[in-house]
């Protein structure tokens, strides 16, 4: 089984992949094809995606059952002791604090500190 997932790519590219896969979804393409046709048709999903990105996930004989790979996504797989796993950057900027009195309980609790 192959998956393929195409976000923002061109819309020749979603009529090609419809040579070999059923669209069944916006997007989304499903089918069966051999290694070798899966693998021709990833060559050209990533030689023509433009800004797009895109995504493959197929069935193998691996401990997870399946295999992945991602074109220009920030998120990424990455292997851990045979397991892959999405590496998803995080934002590094430190968080600041809530505001004081930012929840609409805040004024209430103050309110009933207040009563004897």
């Amino acid at each position: 089984m192959t998956v393929i997932v195409l976000t923002h790519c061109p819309v020749g590219l979603r009529g090609f992949l419809t040579r070999w896969l059923r669209e069944i979804s916006l997007g989304v393409f499903l089918g069966d094809p051999s290694a070798h046709v899966r693998d021709t048709l990833w060559d050209e999903v990533r030689q023509y995606a433009g800004n797009g990105r895109a995504l493959l996930a197929y069935s193998s004989d691996s401990e997870q059952g399946y295999d992945f790979r991602t074109h220009d996504h920030t998120w990424r797989p990455v292997d851990r002791e045979g397991l892959t796993l999405i590496f998803r950057p995080t934002d590094r900027r430190p968080s600041s604090p809530p505001p004081s009195g930012w929840s609409k309980a805040s004024p209430r609790h103050r309110f009933a500190s207040r009563a004897p």
